[in-house]
């Protein structure tokens, strides 16, 4: 069985032509690339939402605010939580320092010239949200990259192996009029080579296929864990004070409790 499978493939390699090769090669770069972007970019999901769980339980578990920019600081992982932090801490403290400044009263302000005040009007939640927005933009654009070539080998894949599929058919009538006879022997080396691109492009574009959509729900899962956290943080920069989860969880559960009750008495 392996004699006749290395036989086989030894034929096929003989008689294809330049652009039977190119059509192969060109297949087989596609597959590498596939593998590559799949293989990469799972890695770099898990690495990911590893370093999100850590860096946002230090971040949480701080009991201030300043005790937490400080643990990010010192925090090794570089995650999309620590950079999304970053960007909210920093936009807090500018917007303080610079557009309004509550803790500093008219006595206390120095003797040089202020800086112009174009976001005057802007409240503190809107510049925080604008920041945390521009850093979930970022993280988005850092979690798609690699996902067009990903959708464009799926794509374009079996289109290559059918090319190679007609100029194998192609090459079998070739055979057919040169012979003057419509016989096996004429038609089965090109034929075969037909099939053999087909499978090829078939090959490449199915994993292509299912690692896109995979990566695709992986980013969707990643980005709402991301946004969710922004809600929390932009609420705890504005307000200075952390959502009590567990007080809305009860208090949903309480709500969900009476419009129970009040259905079954109705």
């Amino acid at each position: 069985m392996q004699t006749g499978e290395s036989s086989g493939l030894f034929i096929f390699i003989q008689q294809a032509d330049a652009a039977s090769f190119v059509v192969i090669l060109l297949l087989l770069f596609m597959s590498v690339i596939t593998w590559y972007l799949m293989l990469t970019k799972f890695i770099q999901q898990w690495r990911a939402n590893r370093l999100i769980a850590q860096s946002s339980d230090i971040f949480w578990s701080a009991p201030s605010l300043s005790a937490a920019s400080l643990s990010l600081e010192q925090h090794a992982g570089v995650d999309s939580f620590t950079r999304m932090a970053r960007q909210g801490i920093d936009a807090t403290a500018h917007y303080r320092e610079y557009v309004h400044c509550p803790l500093v009263g008219p006595s206390e302000q120095p003797d040089k010239p202020q800086p112009d005040k174009p976001d005057e009007g802007v409240t503190l939640s809107e510049f925080v949200t604008r920041a945390l927005r521009r850093a979930i933009a970022l993280e988005t654009a850092q979690l798609e990259s690699g996902l067009t070539m990903l959708a464009s080998i799926a794509g374009t894949a079996p289109f290559v192996g059918l090319f190679g599929t007609v100029w194998g058919i192609y090459h079998a009538l070739i055979n057919i009029g040169a012979s003057g006879q419509n016989t096996i022997d004429a038609v089965a080396g090109p034929l075969g080579e037909a099939l053999i691109m087909t499978a090829a492009g078939l090959a490449v574009a199915i994993p292509a296929v299912l690692g896109y959509n995979a990566l695709v729900r992986s980013n969707r899962v990643a980005l709402f864990h991301l946004d969710s956290l922004a809600y929390d943080l932009h609420a705890y920069l504005t307000t200075g004070a952390r959502i009590n989860t567990q007080h809305f969880a009860v208090r949903n559960k309480v709500e969900s409790l009476s419009v129970k009750q009040a259905g079954a008495t109705s």
